[in-house]
This record gives structure tokens, sequence and C-alpha cells, in this order.
């Protein structure tokens, strides 16, 4: 059987970690990216069934990352959870009009994670 890809996007090596346990719990193979410079230059070898992004990191941000993967790959049905502690109504409209699929708060745990992937059929 072949494993799903994740791509986690996210600034903070505690939260990759954490990311990484519960999605490899769940049967991902887990590729990290440390902003979305990185990520983009990650989805240029390997496109991910998943990515999983954070919205606040340097060199460039999940939405700046987020409105040049859409473009890029805009026939890409490759779902995106932003995963962030952005909380404001105006921001999370923001990021699902950019081509975000789902929208998770921090911190999460394993069971808000698998619910939404268990929602979006990805496990």
């Amino acid at each position: 059987m072949v494993k799903k890809i994740c791509l986690v996007v996210e600034d903070s090596s505690v939260i990759r970690k954490i990311s990484r346990k519960i999605l490899e719990g769940l049967g991902f193979e887990v590729i990290e990216a440390e902003d979305g410079k990185q990520a983009l230059d990650i989805v240029e070898r390997i496109l991910p069934q998943v990515i999983l992004l954070d919205w606040n990191m340097p060199v460039m941000s999940g939405l700046e990352f987020l409105t040049e993967f859409r473009k890029k790959y805009s026939t890409s049905d490759v779902p995106i959870i932003f995963c962030t502690t952005e909380n404001d109504i105006v921001k999370i409209m923001t990021a699902i009009e950019a081509g975000a699929n789902e929208y998770i708060m921090k911190p999460f745990d394993e069971e808000i994670l698998r619910t939404k992937l268990v929602q979006m059929r990805l496990i």
C-alpha cells in the first residue's frame, strides 16, 4: 500500500514534531518545511496528498504560499488545511477565499486532526 504524503509547513520545530507524530500514526508519510518558500521548493519535486499550513512564518507566510501554490497548481486538488492561532473571521475568510480547504486552530490534538482528515476523506 502506498502511503499518502502530508507536507507540514510550520516554522515551529515543536509543532512540526507533534504534527509528524500524529500524521505518521494516521498512516501518512510526512515531509517538513520551515516556511512557505521551502514548501514551494518541495512541491516542485513532490506533490503531496495534503498540506498542513501555518499562517505566520518567516521568509514566506502561509497565505503567500497558498496564493502561489494555487496559482501554479490551479488544476491540483491537493487539499490545504490552515493550522494557526489566527482566529479572526476576516483572516479565516481570506484563507478560504485564497484556496484553503479547511482551518484548524492551534493548539490542536490528534482527535481534531483525525476528524478533519476523515471529513475530507483523506483517511
